[in-house]
Order: structure tokens, then sequence, then C-alpha cells
């Protein structure tokens, strides 16, 4: 049978099964035993050739997919537990630097408060020196405006009385 025939024949049986006539017969004949035979021959001669070398290519390459996955995952856990610690480590960094930066005010706080301690000695001293340094002038003023008012009280005098006071 050509091709030809074979495809007349498969046409034929599909217009008489559409136009609702008897069902499709199928012919068995040695025709089929050979195509059988053949495809064996063909599948037993190619499989060692060309499907047992593409399945092996094919599993390497998901044996290498799946290395390539896990790898990946291993790579994406030590790169979270790397972050976890990077982060652990900064907040210790932070608090330390909180702790420094505390300490430190605190230190500043108690050198300003012992600096303004020191120079309100100093002030009051200076002060304290001044007042002192005033009352003694004032005194010494005083004393010579007393001396000097004698004497002015006197020369006033005489000339008022047109003599000399003693």
């Amino acid at each position: 049978m050509h091709c030809s025939e074979l495809f007349s024949s498969a046409h034929a049986s599909l217009m008489s099964a559409s136009s609702g006539g008897p069902g499709v017969s199928v012919d068995f004949d040695g025709s089929v035993l050979i195509q059988f035979v053949v495809f064996l021959l063909l599948f037993i001669v190619l499989k060692p050739v060309l499907l047992d070398p593409f399945l092996k290519v094919v599993e390497a390459r998901e044996k290498a997919t799946d290395g390539a996955k896990a790898e990946a995952r291993k790579m994406d856990e030590k790169a979270g537990d790397i972050i976890k610690r990077y982060e652990s480590e900064l907040e210790k960094v932070r608090k330390v630097a909180n702790e420094e930066r505390e300490r430190l005010r605190t230190e500043a706080q108690k050198l300003e408060a012992q600096i303004l301690g020191e120079a309100r000695e100093a002030a009051a001293k200076v002060t304290g020196e001044g007042k002192e340094k005033i009352r003694k002038e004032g005194e010494s003023i005083r004393f010579d405006l007393g001396q000097i008012s004698g004497q002015l009280a006197k020369e006033a005098a005489s000339k008022v009385l047109g003599r000399e006071v003693s």
C-alpha cells in the first residue's frame, strides 16, 4: 500500500463515519508488524546513541541546577546570618557609643561646674579685695577730708572773724 492509498482509505473511512454510516474498519496486515519491528530496531539502535546521552545531559543539568539552587539557599542563609550579626554588632557599638557620650557629657558637666565654681570663687575674691580696697581708700579719703575740712574751717573762720583761730 502506498501512502496515497492509505490517506484516501482513511479519508473515506472518516467520511463514512461522519455521515452516520458503518464504523471505521482497521485492517491489520503484515505492514503493521513490519512497522512495529522497524520501530523497535530504531529504538534499540537510537536509544544508546541519542536518547541515553540526551537523558544524561538533562540529568546533569538538573543536578547542576539543583546544586546551584542549594548553594544559593546556603548563601542566602549565610548572608542572613551575617546581616543579623552585623546588625547585632552595630547595635552594641551604638550602645557603647551612647554610654560613652553620656559619660563624656557627665564629665563635661562636672568640669563645667568645677570651672564655674572656681570662677565664682575668683570673682568673689576679686570683688572682696576690691571692696576692701575701696573701703580703705574711702577711709583714707575721709581722714584726708577730715584734716582738710578742719583747716578749711579754721581758714574760713579766720576770714569771717578777721583774726586767726586756733
